[in-house]
């Protein structure tokens, strides 16, 4: 008897449960090996690379984003400016305050400069081998990356722990894979998958 295949709800509350269970100080040491690792891109002074502001229990991307700005790339946030709306970037260094913005996430002022990223880093709940993520299933980054696509060439860099792995995503025609993954012990490659 074959067992259903899980639905992304299922795989998403499992992935997140399996991220929630490690400890702060599982979570820091992580975020700071995942910036240890040689960065799979070269990065310039021209270089934009967008971040995010972790949110529950995500791998913080700071420490990663604090080791590209010495390396003089320049960086951007998203901010959510409405709903089914792709996200926009906005100009940030790491000693600029964030604003709540739309659910609570922090977000660069309203004001600030709007870039077009070059390397786009994403938060998940999971993702598998062949480079498909799951998120918190609003498709904000979905449609960002058709309308980025739509303009220039980008890389798509998921961050996660190890333990978000899982073996298969049920993708949609709306789904959008990533270029690569990196966690706490690995970059993995997608590009040539």
């Amino acid at each position: 008897m074959t067992l259903p295949t899980p639905s992304k709800t299922e795989l998403r509350t499992a992935a997140l449960a399996r991220r929630s269970a490690l400890s702060e100080a599982d979570r820091a040491a992580a975020s700071e090996a995942l910036a240890g690792l040689a960065f799979p891109l070269p990065i310039g002074p021209d270089t934009v690379v967008a971040g995010y502001a972790p949110i529950r229990s995500e791998i913080d991307p700071v420490p990663l984003m604090r080791a590209l700005a010495g390396r003089g790339a320049r960086q951007a946030l998203p901010a959510i400016v409405a709903r089914d709306v792709p996200l926009v970037f906005r100009a940030w260094t790491p000693e600029q305050m964030l604003q709540p913005g739309a659910y609570g996430i922090l977000a660069p002022a309203a004001g600030a400069p709007q870039l077009i990223p070059d390397i786009v880093l994403v938060p998940l709940a999971a993702f598998d081998r062949a480079g498909h993520r799951i998120g918190y299933g609003a498709g904000y980054y979905d449609r960002t990356f058709a309308q980025l696509r739509a303009i220039k060439t980008f890389t798509a860099i998921g961050l996660a722990f190890d333990t978000q792995e899982i073996t298969a995503i049920p993708a949609g025609p709306h789904d959008v894979a990533l270029d690569y993954v990196l966690t706490e012990t690995r970059v993995i490659d997608f590009r040539s998958s």
